[in-house]
């Protein structure tokens, strides 16, 4: 059937509408406005053949969206799940929460970097996941590793941080190192790319886009500003490890040469390209964009 990615979840952390914000762009999802829809937080579900599934982060929504993915649901025994593998691109909380959905005893390949398996490693919760059933496997950037349904994959460091709860007081917002990574699935014919969270663009981060058939890209701010100005909080998008969508060093600009379907994703709730028919997203879409809902199918 080819590599197939379904969007579980496109959305930031704290999804959208977030549960404690009323910001203009929440507003409207609350009020049930036809032109915004709900997202839970960002994840990907990967296949070659349909059958074997492997998850790209596991969000704290994960039950809710296995529950809203057919294809990721039971099949068969009285227990079993057609997932194989989650592949972690960070040790963020948004995540990793969704690990512990996956406490039961179901056989599945924790899959990430040193650094990451560290920090999950570090906190004694995520030792619900029992050892005899769930096996983590360490990557280093640029190694390839297979995955089922005869996919190949590779982690790349990305411009960002480490985990919030690691940070300190003057965080390195945009060092390329393990702590943050993008992924590459291939099925020997396309390639898709995943990068959930990008602080800039780089030479080698712009390469490695340039070559894939379809990108999933850093879709969290649409300004740099712009949780300041709504009010929602403090900090820039690139002190959170986001580079924004707009402006002349923005995702729109940098990636505007780039041949290959590209959609973003982990968009945050203050971001105005989740409304339907808004300027901002009228723009994104004529660059060539598409803005990623949780359902979103892609075959290639």
């Amino acid at each position: 059937m080819g590599l197939t990615a379904i969007v579980l979840g496109a959305a930031a952390g704290g999804g959208f509408p977030q549960w404690n914000c009323n910001c203009d762009i929440c507003r409207l999802a609350w009020a049930g406005d036809p032109r915004v829809r709900p997202r839970t937080q960002a994840s990907l579900a990967v296949s070659g053949d349909g059958r074997r599934w492997t998850l790209l982060n596991a969000s704290p929504d994960l039950r809710a969206q296995v529950q809203a993915t057919p294809a990721l649901q039971p099949r068969g025994g009285t227990r079993g799940s057609p997932i194989e593998a989650v592949v972690l691109t960070g040790g963020e909380i948004d995540q990793t929460a969704g690990l512990l959905s996956l406490r039961e005893r179901s056989p599945f390949t924790l899959i990430a970097t040193a650094a990451t398996l560290a920090a999950v490693a570090g906190n004694p919760m995520f030792g619900a996941l029992a050892s005899d059933m769930v096996a983590r496997r360490a990557i280093t950037p640029g190694e390839k590793f297979a995955l089922g349904g005869n996919l190949q994959a590779e982690l790349f460091m990305v411009p960002g941080k480490v985990p919030l709860y690691l940070e300190g007081e003057n965080p390195d917002t945009a060092e390329e190192s393990a702590a943050n990574v993008g992924v590459e699935i291939s099925d020997g014919r396309a390639r898709l790319t995943y990068v959930p969270g990008a602080a800039a663009m780089t030479p080698a981060l712009k390469a490695r886009l340039a070559r894939a058939d379809a990108i999933l890209f850093d879709g969290t701010l649409y300004t740099d500003d712009e949780m300041i100005r709504s009010g929602t909080g403090s900090k820039t998008g690139r002190r959170m490890g986001h580079m924004p969508i707009e402006g002349a060093d923005g995702s729109l600009a940098a990636l505007a040469d780039v041949n290959a379907r590209r959609i973003f994703v982990h968009i945050n709730n203050t971001n105005p390209i989740l409304v339907d028919g808004s300027p901002e997203r009228a723009r994104v879409n004529a660059a060539g964009w598409e803005v990623a809902e949780d359902g979103m199918e892609i075959v290639l």
